[in-house]
């Protein structure tokens, strides 16, 4: 049977999978940014001067981009400058601002019509009335239409500020992945059949899961559809026992690589069906294990329809 008659049968070549990342991340945000965002609670922009090349750079910045040299002492920047570009989103209007002083631009929020932010316009800082999260950019609101006043110089920064050293974060990534058509099958079998598959390679035929278009050892394309086992032979594994975002099992638990009979690729997945504290004694390379499955009515298409491989001791 060929691969195009196999992946006809029974699946939706255009399954989608929706899923959501959230990565927390602490941000460190060194001196000179700490002091930059910190400095903006107070209605005061920042800038630094390279002592090399003697660029004014905003936002502060503890080494200069351009040259490398360092930046010493902080400037006080005007709240005023002009538009050297403008792009646009769905929800917002963004410049780079040239600030009166600086030799480097400032990206943030236009405050007015896109029509408005014409390159060489003038514009002031416009500020918000209440911070949610303070010592963020977003403590500067943005800029907005300013007036042709005559510029104003950058001063030497003489207050005291004290830094922020980091910054909660979340990373929040929404991802809809297509299965494609080999994923897809895969799923789909496991989900109504708890049947593992991969695809075989037309021409050294080892048979690769998951399936795939081409073989990832010699590039050839794959030609059908093969059936493995369910069992295999540990080729490798972790044992867990710290904790860190985004697990979805208790430590401690095991991670292997199973090599399926039938298959010539490994598969990894949770090891289990023992007593994990005695992992160390109880695995070895090439042991034989098994797969365990949950209940038919509980499978959805994942490879989380196998709850884990067994070893099987003999």
């Amino acid at each position: 049977m060929s691969m195009k008659n196999n992946l006809l049968s029974g699946i939706e070549e255009d399954a989608v999978l929706e899923v959501q990342l959230k990565m927390p991340y602490t941000l460190t945000t060194g001196k000179a940014a700490g002091t930059f965002l910190a400095a903006l609670d107070q209605k005061i922009i920042l800038g630094t001067t390279c002592n090399k090349c003697k660029k004014v750079i905003v936002p502060a910045t503890d080494y200069c981009g351009a040259c490398g040299g360092q930046n010493e002492g902080f400037l006080e920047m005007p709240h005023s400058g002009t538009i050297t570009a403008v792009t646009r989103t769905n929800e917002k209007v963004f410049i780079f601002i040239r600030l009166d002083g600086a030799d480097i631009d400032l990206l943030h929020i236009f405050h007015g019509e896109f029509a408005d932010a014409q390159i060489g316009a003038r514009v002031k800082a416009k500020w918000p009335t209440n911070v949610d999260e303070p010592s963020r950019i977003t403590s500067l609101a943005g800029f907005e239409l300013g007036t042709d006043s005559p510029s104003v110089s950058p001063r030497p920064f003489t207050g005291t500020i004290e830094p922020i050293s980091e910054i909660p974060y979340q990373l929040t990534l929404d991802y809809k992945h297509s299965y494609g058509p080999h994923y897809g099958r895969m799923f789909d079998e496991l989900a109504t059949r708890q049947r593992i598959i991969g695809s075989r390679c037309s021409s050294c035929h080892n048979v690769l899961v998951p399936p795939r278009e081409y073989c990832d050892v010699c590039f050839a394309p794959t030609d059908l559809y093969k059936d493995v086992s369910d069992a295999g032979k540990l080729q490798a594994f972790s044992i867990i026992n710290l904790e860190f975002v985004g697990q979805t099992r208790t430590p401690p638990y095991v991670y292997g690589e199973v090599v399926l009979d039938g298959s010539a690729t490994r598969l990894i997945h949770n090891i289990g069906g023992f007593d994990i504290t005695k992992a160390k004694e109880i695995l070895s390379i090439g042991m034989k294990v098994k797969a365990v499955w949950r209940p038919l009515d509980q499978c959805k298409g994942t490879l989380d329809d196998i709850e884990y491989f067994q070893p099987i001791f003999e």
